[in-house]
């Protein structure tokens, strides 16, 4: 064996212990809803294109999405530099912590672990060259509700034992400039909608309260939706014949609570729709801690492409 392969099969990462859940990665799997396949991918989108933009990786390379930290730690084989950015998980290396939004050197042997959040919910770790999974529908992407995507082709979170190895060797040291990284959100952010074709059927007394009140994010949070709390909205249609969803539809059940249907949400249903997020706050509510008040905004659709040209135009 040459020198080379023998360093790359020493190239890897054990995990020593799991958290909450820890999910590889991508920009997600599309053009499969007609199976009946969700979108899955990362639910902080610019978070985790801004960690493979670290490492001067394609921004759609594998990562890990990790949820809440809770003790997840690592093990490195190799030396190998990582980018971390998203949500403040307290993580650590070799005791010592590590800030987010940018990328740090790993030695063998030393213990890389997430602690608990501290601003956000979720952070992002990328590996050069992006992660090694198979690739399932054009995707790495887990989706634990139809099992597939990941390490072991079943949707599921990293456990004990799992070993990650990483594509690249060499990646770009980068540095995110002072205020042009992702930012956690606050309690009191505004979440733009774009606003459906039912909105009409919702009474006049809803509609005021939908967007001139603030709503909280609910424990009954996931990557298929996240329940808001707070006035009862109603309206003249209580179902619909089911039709497609989109990224960040705002249901409204026979609760009148609204779910913002996120990531691994259901390809169709039936429940009235205020309208649908923007992608971008499907990003800022995937931060929100339960307890953490969000206004909705109405924008139109053209403000909301702006916007989201205006977000990639940072990575080109």
């Amino acid at each position: 064996m040459s020198h080379a392969a023998m360093n790359e099969a020493r190239k890897g990462m054990l995990v020593k212990q799991v958290g909450p859940l820890a999910l590889i990665q991508d920009a997600g799997r599309f053009g499969v809803g007609h199976l009946g396949v969700t979108q899955g991918g990362a639910a902080d989108w610019i978070s985790f294109r801004w960690a493979n933009w670290l490492l001067g990786n394609s921004l759609n390379s594998a990562a890990l999405e990790i949820v809440m930290g809770g003790g997840l730690s690592f093990e490195t084989e190799s030396e190998v530099r990582l980018a971390l950015t998203g949500a403040d998980l307290d993580a650590q290396l070799d005791g010592k912590p590590l800030a987010p939004n940018s990328s740090f050197k790993l030695l063998p042997g030393q213990r890389l672990v997430f602690r608990q959040p501290r601003q956000g919910l979720r952070a992002y770790l990328a590996f050069p060259g992006g992660l090694n999974a198979p690739e399932v529908l054009g995707s790495r992407a887990c989706t634990a509700r139809e099992q597939i995507g990941g390490l072991h082709e079943d949707g599921k979170p990293l456990k004990v034992g799992d070993r990650l190895t990483w594509k690249g060797t060499a990646p770009a040291v980068r540095r995110i400039v002072e205020g042009q990284g992702p930012r956690m959100p606050a309690s009191g952010c505004h979440l733009p909608i774009v606003l459906g074709s039912q909105i009409a059927s919702f009474s006049g007394h809803s509609l005021f309260q939908a967007f001139n009140q603030p709503w909280t994010v609910d424990n009954r949070a996931d990557r298929m939706g996240v329940r808001l709390t707070g006035p009862g909205l109603h309206g003249s249609l209580t179902g619909i014949i089911s039709e497609g969803i989109p990224l960040g539809a705002v249901q409204i059940p026979p609760d009148g609570q609204p779910i913002v249907l996120m990531n691994d949400r259901q390809t169709i249903g039936g429940y009235p729709r205020l309208g649908a997020l923007t992608a971008i706050a499907c990003a800022t509510l995937s931060q929100c801690l339960p307890g953490t008040e969000v206004w909705l905004t109405p924008v139109s659709a053209s403000q909301a492409q702006d916007d989201y040209r205006d977000q990639l135009k940072v990575w080109s």
